[in-house]
């Protein structure tokens, strides 16, 4: 099968398990694992920041952020695509007890003016506004990016009204490869940063969130009642380390493959529309009488398998396990499936 569900479906390469076997390990809980601890020292200095965190997964990271910056009864703004709201099970509300506040962007980007417009005064009945989120890229608005000039006057908003400002950067790197843009730059904007290691990048399992340090001394506590305390995770933390040393620059031939995919399926006469293909994700809608589900089954006929996001819209992911061979095969599929 070619499996275009997500990026996540990647596997260790050769090289990739041979560096993890490698890897010179301890206990993290007490800060003991060295390949842990290079790990974490790597990614927050190639932010600018002070300390980073290894974690099992963004949503755990994106989940201790807001754990952090807020208290009970505030309320955490963001795009109503965010993956903070869309996929995290509720996770804002169960674990931090906060509210959330939905702007409607454009896929998945919101501004600061509408930012502005979201901060509520403060009234005994509001919660109170005390977190903004971004995604970038943002998944379910179809890899959309923000560019840095996008995203400074939403972070200089959050200065001047006190807001925390956290980057859900679960695909980041499939930005920063078009934009050209540096991961210090970055880390100039936000409060705090997420990470994900184990999607394009191909690392198995691995998240960071990156910030300062009394930040980050806070999360470490909260990492560990949410049971993301690992001992000997230097294996892991080994994998991520080779994964964002040999794997960020080939990200551009995932997201130019997305950009094949997406300007083929435009031509196709059972496609509705396609957002725009930005990065390494393609989501498009069928014509209306085509559903997303006969449609996938028709294409796991064919040997290509992927994921429905509604009624009759699809996700294609690319990633580094889909080969240039893969690719021509989907190409030929979809221009030549009888629906």
């Amino acid at each position: 099968m070619i499996n275009l569900i997500s990026d996540t479906v990647t596997k260790p390469c050769t090289d990739m398990l041979n560096f993890m076997l490698q890897a010179e390990v301890g206990d993290d809980v007490f800060s003991e694992d060295p390949t842990v601890n290079d790990l974490e020292s790597y990614c927050a200095a190639l932010f600018g920041k002070e300390k980073a965190l290894f974690c099992p997964s963004g949503t755990m990271t994106n989940q201790i952020a807001i754990k952090c910056h807020t208290q009970p009864l505030d309320e955490v703004i963001c795009d109503h695509y965010s993956h903070v709201y869309q996929y995290e099970t509720g996770g804002y509300a169960f674990n931090s007890n906060v509210a959330i506040n939905l702007i409607e962007g454009t896929n998945g980007k919101i501004t600061a003016q509408q930012i502005a417009s979201a901060i509520k005064p403060v009234y005994d009945w509001l919660p109170i506004s005390k977190l903004v989120v971004l995604e970038n890229s943002c998944n379910k608005g179809g890899g959309s990016y923000y560019e840095l000039d996008e995203i400074k006057p939403i972070s200089d908003l959050c200065k001047e009204k006190g807001l925390k400002l956290h980057l859900d950067g679960a695909r980041l790197f499939n930005v920063l490869v078009e934009t050209g843009e540096s991961t210090k730059a970055v880390g100039k904007l936000f409060d705090s940063i997420s990470i994900c290691i184990s999607k394009g990048l191909g690392a198995p399992v691995g998240s960071l969130l990156i910030g300062d340090a009394d930040f980050i001394k806070q999360a470490r506590r909260f990492r560990k009642v949410m049971g993301g305390g690992m001992r000997q995770a230097g294996y892991l933390a080994a994998a991520c380390k080779y994964a964002l040393i040999n794997n960020v620059n080939r990200l551009k031939e995932d997201n130019q493959k997305a950009r094949d995919l997406g300007g083929l399926l435009a031509t196709l006469p059972y496609v509705k529309a396609v957002r725009p293909v930005k990065t390494n994700i393609v989501i498009f809608d069928l014509k209306d009488e085509i559903t997303a589900e006969f449609f996938l089954d028709r294409m796991k006929n064919e040997g290509i398998i992927g994921s429905a996001f509604g009624p009759q819209t699809v996700r294609f992911v690319t990633h580094l396990d889909y080969t240039d061979q893969m690719h021509s095969e989907v190409l030929n599929v979809l221009n030549h499936v009888s629906l």
